[in-house]
């Protein structure tokens, strides 16, 4: 996937830097800058993401590089990148994916093509690269309401990760289809074996913090040797019961080969 990073202010850029230098594995990264800052090196000489300052109007660029993305992520407010992209949009099937972050990074939001486009996923892999949620709108998303916790062993296989899963929905008589996020402490985040499974299985991985699963104030089972190991009681149950809103565990640790699972739902009911 490349992709797009447009920022207009000193800030916007630093968040964009952020973006761009978070993904892993990186993918082909370009940030367009209206602050002056940048390079013009030949992408050779350098690693993603590639700094391009532009001086047209904003107007201009957009009309320029809308179907040359996979992906455009504006870092800007909403009402300016509504008006931008607006004349350019044509279906949901050749649109790129669009996604809006404000300046500072605090909300990563979903606007165009969330499904056939990859904005959703996008967004949430955005919103994991800057600690906060993504805002997801679309009405099959709204369905989703099961978030998988998932503590792993280094140089767990992809395999061993989505088998772990699928068996623990099995326990709880649940299917894929109502997954909305995978979750695991920030450490585990970047194993290659839970990311790729997350990417086979099209569902967004959401890194929690060791220091929010350190204050975790939800009931959970604790260990006394992951306490050793990474500094924290746990991490599948406070990893799943802090990546969403109103959650209850319907499945406790479960162990697997390498793997440790469990399952909470959003917006329980009692």
């Amino acid at each position: 996937m490349n992709i797009a990073l447009i920022a207009l202010t000193e800030e916007g850029l630093k968040t964009a830097r952020r973006i761009g230098t978070g993904f892993d594995p990186p993918p082909s990264t370009y940030i367009f800058n209206k602050t002056g800052e940048g390079n013009n090196c030949s992408t050779e000489d350098k690693t993603p993401p590639y700094i391009r300052p532009f001086s047209e109007p904003l107007q201009q660029l957009v009309n320029r590089i809308f179907k040359h993305y996979d992906g455009l992520v504006f870092v800007m407010a909403m009402g300016i990148v509504v008006r931008m992209i607006a004349q350019n949009i044509l279906d949901k099937y050749t649109d790129p994916a669009v996604v809006v972050v404000d300046d500072v990074g605090r909300f990563v939001i979903s606007v165009l093509s969330g499904h056939e486009g990859g904005a959703n996923l996008l967004a949430h892999r955005i919103a994991a690269i800057l600690h906060t949620d993504a805002v997801i709108t679309t009405g099959t998303e709204a369905q989703k309401d099961i978030i998988v916790g998932i503590g792993c062993k280094k140089g767990v296989s992809s395999e061993a990760v989505k088998q772990s899963i699928l068996d623990a929905l099995q326990r709880v008589n649940l299917t894929m289809e109502r997954v909305r996020l995978l979750a695991t402490i920030e450490i585990k985040s970047q194993e290659p074996g839970l990311l790729l499974a997350a990417d086979e299985l099209g569902i967004p991985l959401r890194a929690v913090s060791s220091r929010e699963i350190a204050v975790c104030a939800k009931e959970h089972g604790r260990s006394d040797f992951v306490k050793e190991k990474i500094g924290v009681w746990g991490v599948c149950e406070p990893a799943a019961l802090l990546s969403g809103r109103k959650t209850q565990l319907l499945l406790k640790k479960q162990k697997y080969p390498g793997v440790t699972v469990a399952i909470a739902q959003e917006n329980f009911t009692w």
